[in-house]
């Protein structure tokens, strides 16, 4: 498959001279999926220092629907209100995640119900399912023996990693009750304390670590 080639992405030397983008997910229902500006832009610099890739830090914006969405093997969505698919969108975001693209949903807070019922339009056939702290995704570069970080505050609740699997594959991975995207941040915007940003990062980094090698 075509993702499947841009691994050669995490291998520095085989690099091509455009490096690779994240992308974030612009949906409709009037949920701020613009949340978080310059989360991404970290995230692919902290990963092209301590894994070695090529990222570009200036990532892409794709909306759900368009054909766009097949360039970038790591999407990320978030906000903190309503999400919206259309049938077509659905169907082009099942597709890409059948086809080997990968969805990172950050509940920025307030984003629970509203993406849990957008990916059921996707998936109507599969349930998220709480990933176990034992599942390889908590131990790639980085080790995180608990689980998912607590960043913020939300409502207390521990934080909770939960995924979509398709055929055994790992294709959306739902960070709850943690924002992540808020401390990939600049440390200026929520003046988390540093250690609560690095292991965002870190968690990021495992995250992107896992896509491309699962």
């Amino acid at each position: 498959m075509r993702i499947l080639l841009l691994l050669l992405f995490l291998i520095p030397n085989n690099a091509p001279d455009s490096p690779l983008k994240l992308a974030l997910l612009k949906y409709n229902g009037g949920g701020d999926w613009y949340a978080n500006p310059t989360s991404l832009t970290n995230l692919a610099n902290f990963c092209n220092t301590n894994l070695g890739t090529n990222f570009d830090p200036d990532y892409a914006t794709v909306e759900v629907g368009s054909a766009e969405l097949f360039n970038y093997p790591f999407v990320h969505m978030t906000g903190h209100g309503n999400v919206v698919f259309s049938d077509a969108e659905a169907e082009n975001l099942r597709n890409y995640l059948i086809g080997g693209g990968f969805l990172h949903i950050d509940d920025n807070y307030g984003l629970d119900r509203y993406a849990r019922l957008a990916m059921k339009k996707v998936f109507p056939e599969l349930d998220f399912a709480e990933l176990p702290f034992e599942h390889p995704i908590y131990h790639r570069k980085f080790e995180f023996k608990a689980g998912l970080p607590k960043i913020h505050k939300h409502d207390g609740k521990p934080p909770q990693g939960f995924g979509l699997f398709w055929e055994g594959r790992l294709v959306c991975f739902y960070s709850y009750e943690c924002d992540l995207g808020d401390g990939w941040e600049d440390p200026e915007v929520h003046k988390d304390p540093e250690e609560k940003r690095r292991a965002a990062l870190q968690m990021g980094a495992n995250i992107i670590q896992f896509v491309f090698e699962q």
